[in-house]
């Protein structure tokens, strides 16, 4: 069970530079989804949550609500970053390719490139420069 945890923590982006580069990836990444996505959810401005797989109503409200505001702020500290990502990943592939299918490119684009960005951190993992990091280190 430990080898499992410390595979799924460990990170190295190769070198220092690329390790910082990671870090500022994940930080841009997750505050610009909270800024536009999660923020709204803080400051009361009701928004209405597509719910195109059917889902209970507020089991779908908590999925966008985690999706935009708690995993961002775990992917900025590095914490559990390769398992965290998923119910982001789920939100905007559904936006992707169910919520937007039908509509321009230039709208698709958005949950495209959130669903991308996010899947590179669920293969890389946070890098050295991580929660992560120092749990896999301290097993």
């Amino acid at each position: 069970m430990i080898e499992l945890l410390k595979s799924l923590l460990y990170s190295n982006a190769g070198s220092e530079i690329n390790n910082w580069a990671l870090l500022v990836f994940r930080i841009l990444l997750s505050v610009e989804l909270f800024r536009v996505h999660g923020l709204k959810k803080f400051i009361g401005k009701k928004e209405i949550v597509p719910n195109p797989l059917g889902l209970p109503p507020q089991l779908n409200q908590v999925m966008a609500s985690v999706a935009d505001t708690v995993v961002p702020a775990l992917v900025i500290l590095g914490i559990g970053t390769r398992l965290v990502v998923w119910p982001t990943i789920g939100v905007t592939a559904v936006g992707y390719f169910v919520v937007h299918r039908h509509d321009s490119i230039a709208v698709r684009d958005v949950p495209y490139v959130y669903t991308l960005c996010f899947l590179y951190l669920a293969v890389t993992g946070a890098g050295t420069i991580s929660a992560d990091y120092w749990l896999y280190q301290h097993l």
